[in-house]
């Protein structure tokens, strides 16, 4: 790391000597300037903003300490090393006192100033080191809470009440505007029958990665998150003055540049859909759903989703009551509703006659991929065992009615609730447990009401939940909403109360109590404290 340095002394041969006798190069120092009085000097140290002085106190038109004085206005964190004579020594001490690092007395010792100067520059690297690492730390915490808030976005656990913003300048996340694009595995259930877990595990990251790279090679804003296996979804901050053909366009190019990476990088085949027409977080999750059933029916290729996109004719003539109704089984299944299930399953019968008498619609092709679409659901759920899904897979190979398509359906979703109430429910009730906690960290939160919804014992819920989880019911849900308000802390000018509220707690006085526990400080001194670090 290198360091800048400026010599300030009114006497010239003085002045040379310091740059000429000490190894400044390998000490891994640049002598950025040279100043004959505090007045030049200052001048120089407001342009170069150097790391470190050696200064006289004794010169004209400005002394040393008016010097230091007024550099220590402008930038606390310089070090400075005075030269002073034994006539000065109360000047220096006085420097000591002002937060001088040393003083070298005349006639210089220059092994002596070589020593101090080298144990000066270690300290100032390290104390740089460490504040780059911790700007770093508190960067990736400030992008992990943005890139938590758009995926809760986009699977539908954000509500009006919560309070989104983007870490980097305090803007609210429901002001701007996204596209987005997904990108999809063909075939991803079967292919990934044939591999072990591990292998599993690394198409997956190696695909992340790789898209990751490739959106970051753009330089625009992006976030890149796998919210299934072997399904990415890709968020583009963008302006929402451009007019449709641009936004299309531009969507085309991009959805051409990711196919062509991806395809020179990874062997696999993938699709990509796009949902180009400007929407707002709290718009997202219905974005999504409507790229998902995109992909369903573009395999191997990339299209345009939206208002005014190519597919939009497609999508506009599909029945949205068969794709909801899928919605509500998925829903029922992750709360374990045997009751809304029976009904859940009876509305998409009745959606199934309705679409068998229109003739302008195939109700074997929709009801065939309703089927995938609740295929990849069980699995990413772990409802489904690879030897049924294999099953599953040989009958669809050949051609079915929509009558054993709909029973097919119905049989999978059946066998899928009786294994989760054999098990006694403990991984899907907390499958279930977490994603109330989600939809409501922001409220009244209490074990009694949840192990009510889930309809099981207090007892039993908290010994379920300690066993799932590694703690308690109160301390997850205390550190998810105290993480929660130490991002709000970082990434918002919001005030504690307001924060304290969001994160679930009305009192600021009991917040704040709460908060000090955690994190051993109260949130105003955790604000403070992390905005010097900066």
């Amino acid at each position: 790391m290198k360091l800048k340095a400026m010599l300030v002394d009114d006497e010239l041969p003085i002045l040379h000597n310091l740059k000429a006798v000490l190894p400044w190069e390998d000490m891994g120092v640049e002598v950025a300037a040279l100043a004959r009085n505090g007045k030049e000097a200052l001048e120089h140290f407001r342009e170069l903003k150097p790391d470190l002085v050696l200064c006289d106190i004794r010169m004209p038109v400005m002394d040393g300490m008016a010097f230091l004085t007024e550099a220590r206005k402008d930038d606390a964190e310089c070090d400075f090393l005075m030269l002073t004579g034994y006539q000065e020594f109360e000047y220096a001490r006085e420097a000591l006192q002002r937060g001088v690092r040393d003083y070298i007395l005349k006639p210089i010792d220059y092994e002596q100033l070589e020593q101090s100067v080298r144990q000066v520059c270690g300290q100032i690297r390290t104390r740089k080191l460490d504040r780059m690492q911790e700007v770093e730390r508190w960067g990736r915490m400030a992008s992990m809470a943005y890139e938590k808030q758009l995926y809760h976005a986009l699977l539908g656990f954000h509500t009006d009440s919560d309070c989104i913003w983007l870490p980097e300048h305090g803007v609210a996340l429901d002001r701007l505007w996204y596209s987005l694009y997904l990108a999809d595995i063909d075939q991803y259930a079967q292919l990934s029958l044939q591999w072990s877990d591990q292998e599993r595990r690394s198409q997956n990251a190696e695909i992340t990665e790789t898209l990751q790279h490739l959106v970051a090679a753009d330089g625009s804003s992006f976030a890149v998150m796998q919210l299934r296996e072997g399904e990415w979804c890709i968020v583009e901050q963008r302006a929402r003055s451009v007019n449709w053909r641009t936004r299309a366009d531009h969507a085309s190019e991009r959805l051409q540049h990711l196919r062509e990476g991806m395809k020179e990088r990874m062997k696999l085949p993938i699709s990509f859909v796009a949902y180009p027409e400007g929407v707002r977080i709290t718009e997202m999750e219905s974005a999504y759903k409507k790229l998902q059933r995109m992909l369903l029916q573009s395999a191997g290729n990339w299209k345009l989703s939206g208002a005014r996109g190519k597919a939009a004719d497609n999508e506009l003539r599909e029945d949205p009551s068969l794709w909801r109704a899928v919605d509500v089984i998925v829903s029922r299944m992750r709360k374990l509703d045997q009751s809304a299930m029976s009904q859940a399953l009876i509305d998409l019968k009745h959606c199934v006659i309705k679409k068998q008498e229109q003739e302008r619609y195939c109700a074997e092709k929709v009801l065939h991929y309703l089927l995938l679409h609740l295929l990849r659901e069980l699995r990413e759920m772990n409802m489904i065992a690879p030897q049924e899904e294999e099953k599953i897979w040989r009958k669809l190979q050949h051609s079915i009615s929509v009558k054993n398509v709909m029973e097919m359906i119905i049989e999978l979703v059946d066998d899928a609730m009786d294994k989760a109430y054999s098990k006694k429910t403990g991984e899907m009730l907390m499958l279930s447990a977490k994603d109330y906690i989600h939809r409501r960290l922001s409220g009244d939160l209490g074990v009694e009401e949840l192990a009510n919804y889930l309809g099981i014992s207090v007892s039993y819920f908290s010994l379920l939940f300690k066993s799932h989880f590694g703690e308690t019911f109160v301390e997850h849900v205390t550190r998810l909403r105290m993480e929660m308000a130490q991002s709000l802390l970082l990434t918002t000018d919001k005030t504690v109360t307001e924060i304290g509220s969001v994160s679930g707690y009305s009192e600021r006085r009991y917040f704040t109590k709460v908060f000090q526990k955690f994190a051993g400080m109260t949130p105003s001194e955790y604000r403070e404290y992390h905005q010097a670090e900066r």
